[in-house]
């Protein structure tokens, strides 16, 4: 069993290999290595979000994904793509601003 840094021997019993917490804000990212039976490794990504109730109470919202070593390729072709899109989209918007404000005249400030 190949174990990482963040070796943890309470997550042995959960069949947990290597785990990396990325804190983002308010959320907390996890992305947790493990074995299964047959001695195959998946990714689980975990978002953890503290949430509090009506009552001032609160909790950790988690959801998770559960992802398989044959889609590695597909899902990260899919996350560049996204993130791509998402950074061309912001360039462009930034140029847009940029040129309006660079195209109004003193006068028209005034209006």
């Amino acid at each position: 069993m190949c174990m990482g840094m963040n070796e943890r021997f309470d997550n042995v019993e959960k069949n947990e290999v290597f785990s990396k917490a990325v804190r983002a804000g308010k959320r907390t990212y996890f992305f947790d290595v493990k074995e299964t039976k047959g001695s195959e490794y998946y990714l689980t990504i975990t978002e953890s979000k503290k949430v509090t109730d009506d009552e001032g109470r609160f909790f950790f919202e988690k959801h998770k994904i559960f992802l398989y070593r044959e889609d590695f390729e597909k899902f990260m072709d899919g996350v560049n793509e996204t993130i791509g899109f998402i950074n061309n989209c912001s360039q462009q918007n930034v140029q847009k601003q940029t040129t309006s404000i660079a195209d109004l005249e003193f006068n028209d400030l005034e209006k």
